[in-house]
């Protein structure tokens, strides 16, 4: 029933997807935690430079970002990201087109979270002479984060589902292999299933995990 799977690497496949969304899941947090201080900054060029990061990328495709980041960064610029071997560079460009597009979904959710934190904490947290930073740091984000696990549970089965963009630049993950098949094979329906079961798999699981931890660490308010 499954022969046309013989002959084709499903499993590396996936594991590239699983590679390509932890790291742009950690680069999207990092860069998303960021530009969430930037956008509740109290200094006007940082606000000023996150409001704009964050309402030009939401608006633009994704598969534009992949593809400026490999024809734009890698053939007009000559950005290699250190990697000699065409495939590592593909998924090394690919990465950083799904940072700077997740990141931006990343900073409204946690914005959202610090909008959850009553004002007087803050406002305690500097009479008693903590900084800016200092008071997001250690107040305002450990709150923030445990109000929004949920909607950043979303944002991480979306950038899952994603990944599937980095095949526009020839990045062997799923919906490369998954095209090749479709090409190569008369099982269009069943090679569907497969693929389809395959990112259930990886969502599913992910988001029931995510969505119960966010019920057991939710503020009560």
């Amino acid at each position: 029933m499954f022969d046309f799977l013989e002959g084709y690497d499903v499993l590396g496949a996936f594991w590239t997807t699983v590679q390509l969304t932890v790291f742009s899941g950690v680069g999207s947090l990092v860069w998303g935690i960021l530009l969430a201080g930037m956008r509740v900054s109290p200094v006007p060029l940082m606000r000023g430079f996150g409001t704009a990061y964050v309402n030009i990328v939401r608006n633009i495709p994704l598969t534009i970002i992949i593809l400026f980041t490999s024809l734009g960064l890698a053939d007009i610029f000559g950005v290699t990201m250190g990697a000699e071997d065409f495939k590592i560079q593909g998924f090394r460009l690919a990465v950083l087109g799904l940072i700077a597009y997740t990141a931006a979904f990343v900073c409204e959710a946690i914005r959202s979270g610090i909008n959850t934190v009553p004002l007087g904490q803050a406002e305690a947290a500097r009479a008693i002479g903590l900084s800016f930073s200092q008071t997001l740091r250690l107040i305002v984000l450990p709150q923030a984060f445990r109000a929004v696990i949920g909607p950043l549970a979303n944002v991480l089965i979306a950038l899952t589902k994603n990944t599937t963009v980095a095949a526009a630049i020839g990045v062997a993950e799923a919906a490369t292999l998954m095209k090749s098949m479709i090409e190569n094979e008369a099982q269009t329906l069943a090679i569907g299933a497969v693929f389809a079961l395959g990112f259930v798999v990886l969502t599913l699981p992910t988001g029931l995990f995510l969505g119960w931890l966010g019920k057991r660490l939710a503020v009560k308010r």
